[in-house]
């Protein structure tokens, strides 16, 4: 039975050499470097930062359960979660809110998931990674990868007390970039691809006294949809809420105000958000941004390394899968790894298995990502029925259950059948909607992350 894992967990010297070399500390790496230290490897796992560091991604679906469950952790997770039983859509064309619960799904088993401060929970990953026998190294920024046909050689920067950078660096058998969206092999290798569908950019900051729903709803995700995108409500267990606006770029071209003041602007633009934060206070008078965030990379995996997570690809994350799909991508990367490195003949086949896994999550959730603003898949999250089980199915995969045995995919295209038809029978609003979707869409130009962070 696993040993929870300490609260703080110094870092052992690191060894020049190593089995597997993790580059990242979030989810993904740090799950991914527990399973193969369990299996009794040498695994040094790199973070850039020291845990623990700011980081947006609040939101967690009930599938990530099991996975905690595995690594031992559930019970810490527990702690400092709040508990999310469901979802509220509300939509600026409805009268009503429409509410949907994870029992609603098609297995019963997974009622519930969490909302947490990414702080906390990436750091109690971390130190779980450690005490599993990883070598975890903090402030340790890696710069390149080098591959041979032995392995890799990779690069690094360490950051000591006095803050004076310290060159180093390992000889790794494999490695695995879990870096996140700095997605170093991605960029490295020309791999990266912007996602032509889908282009959206982020505000975002922490609210204390928001308001909430009541009883049991109180830790739902609300989901408001308004005439730029959507906002994002979670609730978090110390009190404060995140609050964040997915916008599309034309949208952003418009500010001529600090942040901050752009982002009222926007609250505003949403009255049943605006209501509930009315008395609220924005937390440190911080506002966050990141633009242009959706993206893919043609492939995950190579003869000495793989990537996982945010590494190799970023959605929308309406559906708050970014932790799932990066812990779920770990536990199958650990499996590929030990492939790898003790059967290697059969490499190439568990590798084109990793390879379709990987795509599937992301091209499951985009096609309704894609829609979402659409009048039509509107329609159907604020009139959430069950005919041929829809519900179920829509439930099942907005909990996360979509690797597994669960028979959902019948009713998956049942449902979509009904948006094409939908979408036939009322042809001028359909094609409106896709009209205003290219037209919001367009790259502006300017919309990367780093302009909008440094345009204050």
């Amino acid at each position: 039975m696993p040993q929870p894992a300490p609260e703080h967990a110094p870092n052992p010297i690191a060894p020049d050499r190593c089995d597997v070399l993790v580059i990242g500390g979030g989810p993904a790496g740090s799950t991914v470097a527990a399973l193969l230290a369990q299996q009794g490897r040498q695994v040094v796992l790199c973070e850039k930062a020291q845990h623990p560091r700011f980081h947006i991604g609040e939101s967690l679906l009930p599938a990530n359960v099991r996975l905690f469950e595995k690594l031992g952790v559930r019970d810490q997770v527990d702690r400092i979660g709040m508990p999310k039983f469901g979802i509220e859509f509300v939509s600026p064309d409805h009268d009503h809110r429409a509410y949907v619960e994870f029992t609603d799904a098609w297995d019963k088993s997974m009622p519930q998931a969490w909302q947490v401060r990414r702080s906390e929970l990436d750091e109690l990953l971390f130190r779980n990674a450690a005490a599993r026998g990883a070598t975890t190294v903090e402030n340790c920024r890696v710069r390149d990868v080098a591959f041979d046909a032995e392995g890799a050689t990779v690069r690094a920067e360490l950051t000591d007390a006095d803050g004076q950078t310290v060159p180093k660096q390992w000889r790794a058998r494999f490695v695995i970039d879990a870096s996140g969206r700095d997605t170093l092999l991605g960029n490295k290798l020309k791999i990266k691809q912007k996602n032509p569908k889908h282009n959206s950019s982020a505000l975002f900051g922490h609210f204390t006294n928001a308001e909430r729903l009541p009883g049991k709803q109180a830790g739902n995700i609300s989901i408001c949809w308004f005439a730029h995108g959507w906002f994002w409500l979670i609730p978090l267990a110390d009190g404060t809420t995140s609050v964040g606006a997915v916008c599309w770029p034309c949208y952003l071209k418009t500010r001529t105000k600090p942040l901050r003041e752009f982002f009222a602007d926007t609250i505003a633009l949403c009255p049943e958000l605006a209501r509930r934060l009315k008395n609220a206070t924005l937390v440190d008078d911080a506002v966050h941004a990141t633009g242009n965030y959706s993206y893919l990379s043609t492939h995950a995996t190579g003869d000495r390394y793989l990537m996982l997570g945010d590494a190799y690809t970023f959605i929308d994350p309406m559906f708050s899968t970014g932790v799932y799909l990066a812990m779920h991508s770990a536990f199958e990367g650990a499996e590929l790894v030990a492939t790898a490195l003790d059967r290697p003949t059969e490499f190439a086949t568990a590798r084109d298995a990793f390879e379709a896994m990987m795509k599937k999550g992301p091209k499951e959730y985009s096609w309704f990502i894609f829609r979402v603003t659409n009048p039509t898949i509107r329609e159907l999250f604020m009139h959430p029925q069950n005919p041929f089980r829809v519900l179920e199915a829509l439930m099942s995969m907005l909990a996360g259950d979509i690797y597994g045995k669960t028979p959902i995919w019948g009713s998956v295209r049942i449902m979509k059948a009904v948006y094409y038809l939908t979408s036939l029978r009322h042809l001028g609003r359909t094609i409106g909607g896709w009209l205003r979707h290219r037209r919001n869409i367009r790259d502006m130009g300017m919309l990367n992350g780093e302009t909008i962070l440094k345009a204050k």
